[in-house]
């Protein structure tokens, strides 16, 4: 594949699409062949963390036999995610404890990238950035060469990680969410990619949710030449060109090869672009009109989760996503809709004026088989 600059911060240059590491198959064996299949076909940056399992030593298993030097090496963590002793905090002295643990885990003398796992808010941010804190702790580990480049991960507000972009010097690269239905952080990742920041996306595909079957979104893949719902996600990311690279989950062969192949055909035209963003919002505008999950219905008098009910309806109905929306309908504990008494008290409060009782009975017919 080809390579771009990995933002200007950093001298790296990555391909389009990398390697995510949060999951893998249960076999080990299967795991180090699939990573070192994709590492063969031509991805280089790997995201893992402290926090995900058995995913650094696995990676570790898989980079023997010269796979370490084909590839960039990046791993997370942070004490508001996940504490591996009962005592860390946000200090440097204990960010180095972690950085040498995450070493030994992968085996390895050296990581490209060590990155401040999901700052969330500004006292996280404030945290991380505090005299003696997690960056100082990650800077020291760079002066002395233990690791290359140093980042940050996130899930907090556009406006307060605007103003972290314009503040944070040190930091390198960027990690966030971006896809088809959740573009929130388009105006982040712009900013980053201005100041130099390599930019990296996790949940491409919605978290698998775009790999799924939809006559609903296959519909638009139709429209705009794309030949699955998955490669039309994969190529709407590739088209924001403020993105230098995406996590592509590894579960499978296959996973790799469609994916590099939707690279391959490239980033979408603007009016294709224009055809997918009205598309999406024709959807969206239906969407807000059904139930907000304002949750004013429960309790049920009967014990039926309502709002979890409708949220199922919505997803096959409007989105095509019927296999999921039958998974979670089966998976809603207690009472489901065919516990229905028509009462109507949840029908005079709803917010949206649903007719919940035929919603319900709607939803019997269409989990019927649960």
């Amino acid at each position: 594949m080809k390579l771009r600059k990995f933002g200007q911060r950093n001298g790296h240059q990555v391909p389009r699409l990398s390697i995510g590491a949060m999951r893998f198959p249960k076999d080990v064996d299967c795991a180090v062949a699939l990573l070192r299949d994709a590492i063969d076909k031509g991805l280089r940056y790997i995201d893992t963390s402290r926090g995900y399992g058995e995913s650094e030593w696995i990676l570790g298993l898989a980079l023997k036999h010269g796979y370490r030097d084909k590839v960039i090496l990046s791993t997370k963590w942070s004490p508001w995610i996940t504490k591996i002793a009962e005592s860390d905090n946000s200090s440097s002295d204990c960010v180095r404890r972690r950085i040498e643990e995450s070493m030994k885990r992968l085996d390895v003398d050296y990581l490209d990238y060590y990155q401040v796992w999901n700052i969330q808010s500004r006292e996280c941010y404030d945290k991380a950035i505090a005299k003696g804190g997690m960056v100082d702790g990650i800077l020291k580990a760079k002066e002395e060469g233990l690791i290359g480049h140093i980042g940050f991960t996130t899930h907090d507000s556009v406006e307060n990680l605007l103003i972290y972009i314009k503040e944070a010097d040190w930091c390198e690269i960027l990690l966030t969410t971006y896809n088809m239905l959740n573009t929130t952080y388009a105006p982040v990742i712009e900013a980053a990619h201005a100041k130099g920041i390599g930019t990296v996306i996790m949940n491409p595909v919605a978290g698998g949710k775009l790999a799924e079957q939809s006559p609903v979104l296959m519909e638009l893949a139709n429209k705009v030449g794309a030949v699955s719902v998955a490669d039309l996600a994969i190529r709407y990311v590739l088209s924001n060109p403020n993105i230098d690279t995406m996590l592509n989950g590894l579960n499978k062969t296959e996973d790799t090869t469609h994916s590099i192949a939707s690279v391959e055909r490239g980033a979408f035209l603007p009016a294709q672009i224009e055809i997918i963003n009205r598309y999406l919002e024709k959807i969206k505008g239906q969407v807000s009109a059904f139930c907000t999950n304002c949750k004013y219905c429960i309790p049920c008098p009967v014990g039926i989760d309502i709002p979890g009910v409708m949220s199922c309806i919505q997803d096959a109905r409007y989105w095509g996503w019927e296999e999921s929306a039958r998974t979670r309908y089966g998976n809603i504990k207690g009472d489901k809709a065919d516990a229905c008494v028509q009462c109507g008290k949840c029908e005079k409060i709803c917010t949206q004026n649903l007719k919940i009782i035929n919603e319900m009975a709607h939803a019997v017919e269409m989990f019927k088989e649960i």
